[in-house]
């Protein structure tokens, strides 16, 4: 089991610094990822692509439940962690318990976050918070076809014959 990619919050912030000595970008993502489906693939692909380091901020399970309500997550934090870190676009994950990623944003000050299709420039929750210090929001991936909840309620629902 790999999992030096899974950082805390003060390793991840000396990571983050090593990184941009380096002359390294930083990109944020982040989610839930309860279930790894091709959406999120195409997402962090996507993410990765804008140049730099990715990061990957994951939700923890409190913040799913909140979120999402009982009987999610389907996995435990650290495992959804520990499949996302082995992912090879991914440079480092951290498992946050906020509701959003505002306080990670402050901390780490990625040079780029990336949300999914499921968003716009404007309808993004933390976008003020990146463009404060001259960050900037891009939205990638595909279109949001692929769902943890959508995959869940077609498995729950009987197929008609």
């Amino acid at each position: 089991m790999n999992t030096r990619k899974i950082l805390g919050r003060s390793d991840l912030k000396d990571q983050v610094e090593k990184w941009r000595q380096a002359g390294e970008r930083i990109v944020l993502a982040n989610g839930a990822f309860d279930l790894l489906h091709v959406g999120h693939v195409r997402y962090l692909r996507a993410a990765k692509a804008l140049g730099g380091r990715l990061v990957v901020a994951i939700n923890s399970d409190g913040s799913v439940r909140a979120l999402k309500g009982e009987g999610r997550p389907i996995m435990p934090d650290h495992e959804r962690a520990e499949i996302v870190a082995a992912l090879e676009d991914v440079d480092g994950v951290v498992i946050f318990p906020e509701l959003d990623v505002r306080a990670l944003i402050r901390e780490i000050r990625p040079d780029i976050q990336a949300k999914g299709t499921d968003y716009t420039q404007a309808s993004v929750p933390e976008r003020d918070e990146v463009l404060a210090y001259g960050g900037r929001v891009a939205i990638v991936g595909d279109a949001k076809n692929h769902s943890t909840s959508e995959i869940l309620r077609s498995r729950l629902v009987p197929r008609k014959a």
